[in-house]
């Protein structure tokens, strides 16, 4: 039989949380609630900027996409990571396996250029004003939004293919909550220095190209705004992004991290924390800070509730 047709035959176990058994229930419930709150939030999100002319900008539709993403983020991970928590049997099959690992990881990486291209139209809104919707036109904001996905698709792809070339036979115990690259290759008894040489290609050019986007597009705005002379018009310009850089800060701050933890077997439970942050908190606070810190949607928000709660 071939290395290949074993891997097929192949099961993995998500150790996920188990070095913890007196916290299982309380996690479950915990990461319950969060993933409601998840759903909810991204899914009402979505609804209020579809149904609701005023939110018909670019900046609206980039967060309406952003919102899809976390919603589909989330509901890769934490269903499993839920059912690991209260079942005996922690078992994933290798074809679902691998493809958690590529929708979850296409996921991230759409994730981060969203953020960039949410960056860039701000620059646009206040540096060029008048020109912004000439220059944030229909055409370009498809274009910007269909390359994030593109391209998002495109990194996991090449690292799918490295790693269905794997060998995995038998039951492989996998240090993590979800089907993560690294810790689904470590299990691995061919040579994965090429593929970890990739993924760490990959993930520098993603995470430097997006955060020179960022920061390119905010020193631009920084000065823009100081030039402003009233302080009314510095401050409306500054709340504009500070929802973003929220985002930006949460999302940028959680995978920079990652990159400073240590590859030991000590170090497991710090990605596995870390992890959950980018996985399960940030889909969940993204809508959330959008909302909260806008009144237009808090409004839509408070309207969409009351409709459904007349129809009851």
């Amino acid at each position: 039989m071939t290395a290949r047709n074993l891997s097929l035959e192949t099961t993995f176990a998500l150790l996920g949380f188990t070095d913890y058994p007196e916290l299982q229930i309380p996690l479950f419930l915990m990461f319950l609630i969060m993933y409601i709150i998840t759903v909810v939030g991204n899914l009402g999100m979505m609804v209020i900027i579809k149904t609701n002319p005023k939110f018909h900008t670019p900046m609206y539709f980039f967060l309406s996409h952003l919102s899809f993403v976390d919603f589909c983020y989330s509901s890769i991970v934490t269903p499993k990571l839920l059912e690991n928590l209260v079942m005996a049997d922690k078992s994933i099959f290798y074809s679902s396996c691998m493809l958690q690992y590529f929708l979850s990881c296409t996921a991230v990486v759409t994730e981060s250029f969203l953020l960039a291209v949410m960056a860039y139209d701000r620059f646009v809104a206040i540096c060029n004003p008048l020109l912004y919707t000439v220059v944030m036109s229909q055409r370009l904001c498809a274009l910007l939004v269909a390359g994030s996905y593109l391209w998002g698709m495109f990194g996991p792809l090449v690292l799918l293919c490295y790693a269905l070339q794997l060998n995995f036979s038998g039951h492989k115990l996998i240090n993590h909550f979800f089907c993560e690259y690294t810790a689904l290759i470590a299990v691995s008894s061919s040579n994965t220095h090429i593929p970890l040489l990739l993924l760490f290609g990959l993930a520098t050019f993603n995470e430097v190209s997006t955060l020179l986007i960022i920061l390119t597009s905010y020193v631009f705005i920084f000065v823009t705004v100081l030039n402003i002379r009233s302080a009314s018009g510095r401050r409306k310009a500054f709340s504009t992004c500070a929802s973003h850089l929220t985002a930006i800060t949460i999302f940028h701050g959680t995978i920079l991290s990652l990159y400073c933890v240590p590859n030991s077997k000590n170090s497991r439970q710090t990605v596995k924390v870390a992890s959950v942050f980018y996985t399960v908190v940030n889909p969940m606070l993204n809508p959330l800070i959008y909302s909260l810190r806008n009144k237009d949607v808090k409004d839509a928000f408070r309207k969409l509730i009351d409709t459904k709660a007349s129809f009851h």
